[in-house]
């Protein structure tokens, strides 16, 4: 994938993750401009807002993590072990951060702290 299209997959999950987050907000009786705030920004009042509890908060910070990366030249390497990140990973998840085997051995690891959030 090209760096340009992976820009493109990357700004269309950011406008719908902004649509959502407007959504989840209002709901919670909050008013920010989620369409001009930075990602850090946004993350930062989910933050503030209690809201760090949601899924919504973690799709916006892999976001944030994957274009930094874009930004760096590191999108597509694993988080852990920095090997390339295989390719339909990323096609079904733009904003996976680890490789297959790094992903198995974080869930293997983390099991009972995702046991008790879940």
């Amino acid at each position: 994938m090209s760096r340009s299209h992976i820009r493109h997959e990357l700004s269309m999950l950011e406008a719908s993750l902004r649509k959502e987050l407007g959504a989840l907000l209002a709901l919670h009786q909050i008013t920010v401009d989620t369409q001009h705030l930075s990602l850090t920004a946004l993350i930062d009042e989910m933050t503030a807002s209690k809201l760090a509890d949601e899924p919504l908060f973690i799709k916006l910070t892999q976001l944030d993590a994957a274009l930094c990366q874009l930004d760096l030249g590191l999108y597509g390497l694993c988080a852990d072990c920095e090997a390339d990140i295989e390719s339909d990973r990323l096609n079904a998840n733009p904003l996976e951060q680890r490789c297959t085997q790094c992903a198995a051995d974080y869930a293997h690891e983390h099991r009972h702290e995702l046991r008790l959030t879940h």
